[in-house]
C-alpha cells in the first residue's frame, strides 16, 4: 500500500499547487450531497459527512458551498440525485482497483471507465473479484523527522492504532474506522503535521513493480482519477521509493 498511498499524497500536492479546485470541488461537494442523505446532516453523528467536510477544509472550499451540498443531500433544498456505485478492475500487472463512483447516470459512468480502462491497459472485473482483497481502514502518513519511532508508538498504540510501518522518510499508520479519529486527534495534540490522514481501503497483499509497469498503472489511475464521477481509486499495487521518485520528478 505504501507506494500507492505516496503517490496519491503527492500527487494531492501537486493538483493543490496546481490549483485544480474546480474538479475537486465538484467531487466533494457530490461526496458531501450523498453522505448527508445516507446519514443525515449533522457530523458529529454521520462520520462519513465528517470526513468530506474536513476534506472540503483542506481544499479552502467556501463554507456556503459545504453548507449548500448537505441541505441538497437531506433534500431541505432541490438538487441533482446521486447514486453510489462501486466498480472493481484489473491493472497492468494483474493489479487489482477499486473505483468508488458518484453518478447521476450509471449506464453513462460505467461505459466510459470500461472506456478509460481498455484505452490504457485496464478491464472490468466481475462484482466480488477484487472487492475481497480491500478492508475500510483509517491511514495516516507522518514524515518521520517530526518524531522518534518509539515516543510515535506509545501515542498511537494507546489511542488505539492497529499497526505502524517504517520506512527511510515515513510513518504510515493504520487504524480501524472507529479509532481513525481518536489516533488523529492524539497526533495533532502533539503537535505533528499529518501529511495523509484518511479514511481508505487498503489491500490484503500488495504487487512491487517495476518502472514500466509502474508508469503504466499510474496513467490508468490518473485516467480514471480525472473523471467527473470517480471519488476514490483504490489499488494494490506498491512501487519501491526509488521508482516513484523518478516517475513523480518526470512527470
Amino acid at each position: 500500500m505504501s507506494g500507492h498511498s505516496k503517490w496519491k499524497t503527492n500527487k494531492a500536492k501537486k493538483t493543490a499547487a496546481d490549483a485544480k479546485k474546480g474538479a475537486a470541488y465538484t467531487k466533494i461537494i457530490k461526496e458531501i450531497t450523498v453522505a448527508a442523505r445516507e446519514g443525515g446532516g449533522n457530523p458529529d453523528t454521520n462520520t462519513k459527512l465528517r470526513s468530506a467536510i474536513a476534506r472540503a477544509k483542506e481544499a479552502n472550499m467556501p463554507s456556503d458551498n459545504v453548507k449548500t451540498a448537505i441541505l441538497r443531500g437531506t433534500g431541505e433544498l432541490p438538487g441533482v440525485t446521486y447514486e453510489s456505485v462501486t466498480y472493481e478492475a484489473y491493472g497492468p500487472a494483474g493489479v487489482a482497483i477499486l473505483i468508488e463512483a458518484l453518478t447521476d447516470n450509471k449506464n453513462r459512468t460505467t461505459a466510459e471507465l470500461r472506456n478509460i480502462l481498455s484505452k490504457r491497459g485496464g478491464s472490468m472485473a466481475g462484482g466480488g473479484s477484487v472487492a475481497w482483497m480491500f478492508s475500510k481502514k483509517g491511514y495516516i502518513l507522518i514524515d518521520k523527522t517530526q518524531i522518534q519511532e518509539d515516543e510515535l508508538m506509545d501515542i498511537v498504540l494507546e489511542a488505539g492504532a492497529e499497526d505502524i510501518k517504517t520506512d527511510d522518510k515515513n510513518y504510515e499508520i493504520t487504524t480501524s474506522v472507529q479509532d481513525f479519529e481518536n489516533v488523529k486527534q492524539a497526533l495533532t495534540d502533539k503537535g505533528l503535521t499529518l501529511q495523509t490522514a484518511e479514511l481508505t481501503m487498503i489491500p490484503s497483499s500488495t504487487i512491487k513493480l517495476k518502472e514500466n509497469d509502474a508508469k503504466q498503472i499510474l496513467t490508468l489511475v490518473d485516467g480514471l482519477e480525472e473523471h467527473d464521477d470517480v471519488q476514490q481509486v483504490y489499488a494494490n499495487f506498491d512501487i519501491p521509493d526509488e521508482i516513484l521518485e523518478q516517475i513523480s520528478s518526470s512527470s
